[in-house]
């Protein structure tokens, strides 16, 4: 699907990020992968067997040099997917737990690091006009509201950062499209609902019984929908929003 393609994953040490990195690959393209500590990066990419088929490099995604220093490398990107979650220590407290400061923080670096990468592709688009698909990882949770009672029995919560931010994400992608206004420049986003990660039972199975059957999803059931939309079988797609969630939001 992504032949000849340059791939740029921004995240890509995550639980989502690496696994789509691997994917990317074994779809033929050429991938640049990014997160926050490139040693971490490289531990992480030792056993992909894919020699000269990918970079590794080290980028803090809520600095504009940082960020400007990848897209000066290249001038023939075709796809970005957006996998980045920076937070503070203290994000993921019950709501009436969170202070300002750090609902601002956290809301902040999380919208304000996504506003910059679409920003600076859209940049980089002006300056090449070479074909970008651009896609963002959003969620079910900046679809719809949170369901609290599948958290009942856990000291797990859904963070109220963690809503404001995947829904914000999801609107400012089509401002962006609408003010380029070019079908050559898209960005799309890509919602998943629950990943397994090692949540306790009691959660995953009150998780599955408000799914069609298959409950938490595998990270490798998710980015088949960010390979198509990074192909050339989404061309005229922009500014949607694909959910992944076995039907948890029906």
């Amino acid at each position: 699907m992504l032949d000849n393609k340059k791939v740029i994953v921004f995240g890509a040490a995550g639980l989502l990020g690496f696994q789509l990195c691997q994917d990317i690959l074994k779809q033929g393209a050429y991938l640049i992968a990014v997160d926050l500590d490139v040693e971490v990066l490289r531990d992480k990419f030792s056993s992909i067997a894919y020699e000269n088929c990918f970079e590794l490099h080290g980028c803090n995604v809520n600095i504009d040099n940082d960020v400007q220093s990848i897209y000066k490398s290249y001038n023939n990107i075709d796809g970005v997917v957006n996998c980045v979650y920076p937070r503070n220590s203290s994000y993921g407290k019950h709501f009436y737990d969170v202070t300002i400061e750090n609902f601002n923080d956290n809301v902040s670096l999380n919208v304000g690091s996504s506003f910059l990468l679409m920003q600076t592709t859209a940049k980089y688009f002006r300056k090449y006009k070479n074909p970008v698909s651009f896609v963002n990882i959003s969620s079910i949770y900046g679809v719809i509201s949170p369901d609290f009672d599948i958290y009942k029995g856990t000291n797990m919560t859904m963070p109220v950062e963690y809503s404001a931010i995947k829904s914000a994400v999801l609107h400012m992608a089509k401002y962006i499209v609408s003010y380029v206004k070019n079908s050559d420049f898209r960005i799309n986003s890509v919602s998943p609902g629950g990943l397994l990660d090692g949540q306790a039972s009691q959660f995953t199975e009150a998780y599955k019984a408000k799914t069609m059957g298959a409950g938490m999803l595998n990270v490798a059931d998710i980015t088949g929908a960010v390979l198509f939309l990074l192909s050339e079988h989404s061309k005229y797609i922009t500014g949607q929003n694909i959910i992944v969630d076995d039907g948890f939001c029906l």
